[in-house]
């Protein structure tokens, strides 16, 4: 299927009425910056450990901001590969007693749930991925879909927002560190690789490409 294919679909289940400005920025779809920690590189057999996403409000002048995180610690799926590397990497402890991790069908559902309630508030059918480096947090996000067999997935199944492309486009920089540090953003390495503090650092780059673009003009109004 193409993309216009899926969207004209999608477009199908939308409303004549006016739209939320969230919705016209964006063509219908609501960014969510998706952030994940794994057992390696390899979505269909490496471990889902970490998983959070931070939605996206719009204030009454058109500018974004990071709104609500929701983060899970996952369980390993039944046969997951866990490098050790991978460990040494995130500081995850798997034993550790207040790790306190759930299944990936209840994190990925108390997710969607959570997200469908900002895609309705906001007037939009369908939420996009923002991820630094999307492509992998994506990969990894329909892999646990597909192996929890979930049928109300409300992310677009292959578009993304990348902020490392963005990032470089704006700031010259790609890594994460380094696109906030360059952007004003604090930013201590210390947190680094913690599902939820690289979601809401990720989320304020994001916004503040996007709201840096509008201050020059770069998109004006909320007409399409």
């Amino acid at each position: 299927m193409s993309e216009e294919q899926y969207e004209d679909d999608q477009e199908q289940s939308g409303s004549s009425g006016p739209r939320h400005p969230m919705a016209a920025r964006f063509r219908g779809y609501l960014p969510v910056v998706v952030d994940v920690e794994t057992g390696g590189f390899n979505s269909a057999t490496d471990a889902l450990l970490e998983i959070a996403a931070t939605t996206i409000g719009m204030d009454e002048s058109g500018f974004l901001y990071p709104d609500h995180t929701h983060f899970f610690r996952v369980e390993p799926f039944e046969g997951a590969n866990i490098e050790q590397a991978a460990l040494e990497f995130t500081g995850i402890k798997l034993d550790h007693p207040l790790r306190m991790a759930v299944s990936e069908e209840h994190a990925l559902t108390e997710i969607f749930r959570g997200l469908r309630k900002s895609l309705k508030a906001n007037g939009c059918k369908r939420a996009i991925l923002v991820g630094h480096n999307s492509s992998f947090d994506l990969g990894f996000l329909n892999a646990a879909v597909a192996r929890c067999d979930l049928k109300r997935n409300p992310f677009h199944p292959f578009s993304s927002f990348d902020t490392a492309s963005l990032a470089g486009l704006a700031y010259g920089q790609t890594v994460l560190a380094k696109a906030c540090q360059a952007a004003g953003i604090e930013f201590d390495g210390r947190e680094a690789h913690s599902a939820r503090y690289d979601t809401e650092k990720t989320a304020e780059l994001f916004c503040g490409i996007v709201n840096r673009w509008k201050e020059m003009g770069g998109w004006e109004d909320f007409d399409e």
